[in-house]
């Protein structure tokens, strides 16, 4: 019998500890990942959200899944191993400039196999994306989960979240084949440019579209707001107007805000959606760091 506990909301991925450079010389560690983040914040909104990642056994692990489990991620979904960190070291965060360290590091050693019998019938959205699909031998086990959940009849939700190490030839196919079964795909105007070099952004737009034809795009433009193309034509939203403190987890938040909105408000009108997101967002620019809103704070913002 499956077990309706299991999450609806399962993000696969990596997790990291950020050391970030301070101005007097020092560094300050903390948890952080784009996919471990999408899931803190779809978790702190209120989402039943499993992460399915793999953390060392110490203390980095430790402050990795003690974050998780205080924003209520399901804590059976989390694999701990005996290898090293996987940490981003972040020499500048205005603009932002990480030299990562992740030799056969505890991310690489996330088993599928360890996953609690079950969970895929409970799941409705599986997310994957970031680091994970250039970072081999993780990105085929997840490629390859990704493709028995689309079988399954799962939607697929997918963020490249553009890096360096997206530009090795070695990485397309994994990013072709997720874009061409995802349901819901988040970029960035950056994301744009590094997926499609040399393109204008209309014509990288048009590029993820022949490859995701019938995925809808959440399109993210910082101060210039947001817009959501879909079959049904493209919606758009202002950002909303805030003392920015930090944008560094301004894509997570709208990722899993977008994903948090249509799972828990089904029947809210499309343009209120996206406002949320927009909120969402903005919750998350008015503090430092990768910070994970609250459902209370995006609609005390919203209003």
């Amino acid at each position: 019998m499956t077990d309706k506990r299991f999450p609806r909301y399962v993000v696969f991925g990596e997790a990291l500890t950020d050391m970030i450079r301070q101005d007097d010389g020092t560094w300050h560690a903390h948890p952080g990942g784009s996919c471990w983040n999408v899931a803190r914040v779809g978790a702190r909104l209120g989402l039943h959200t499993g992460y399915a990642g793999a953390v060392s056994n110490d203390v980095f692990g430790d402050e990795i899944a003690a974050a998780g489990a205080q924003a209520g991620l399901d804590e059976r979904f989390l694999q701990r191993v005996d290898a090293p960190p996987f940490i981003a070291m972040v020499t500048s965060r205005h603009p932002p400039r990480y030299v990562f360290l992740g030799e056969n590091s505890a991310d690489l050693h996330f088993q599928p196999g360890r996953m609690p019998d079950g969970w895929l019938d409970a799941a409705d959205v599986i997310h994957l994306g970031s680091l994970s699909l250039a970072r081999q031998p993780l990105a085929q086990r997840l490629v390859e989960q990704a493709v028995l959940a689309h079988r399954a009849g799962r939607r697929i939700a997918f963020d490249p979240n553009f890096r360096d190490a997206m530009r090795d030839p070695a990485y397309r196919p994994a990013f072709q084949l997720v874009a061409s079964i995802a349901r819901y795909i988040k970029v960035s105007d950056e994301d744009l440019a590094g997926l499609f070099p040399g393109c204008s952004p209309d014509a990288a737009l048009a590029g993820l579209r022949a490859l995701a034809p019938g995925a809808e795009i959440l399109l993210t433009r910082g101060a210039d707001g947001l817009c959501l193309i879909s079959g049904e034509g493209v919606l758009e939203a202002p950002a909303r107007r805030v003392q920015v403190a930090d944008t560094v987890g301004c894509g997570d938040a709208s990722m899993a805000g977008w994903i948090s909105g249509m799972l828990l408000h089904p029947d809210m009108p499309a343009p209120r959606q996206l406002a949320r997101i927009a909120a969402v967002a903005a919750v998350a620019a008015m503090h430092a760091g990768p910070y994970a809103p609250t459902a209370q704070e995006a609609d005390a913002l919203l209003g």
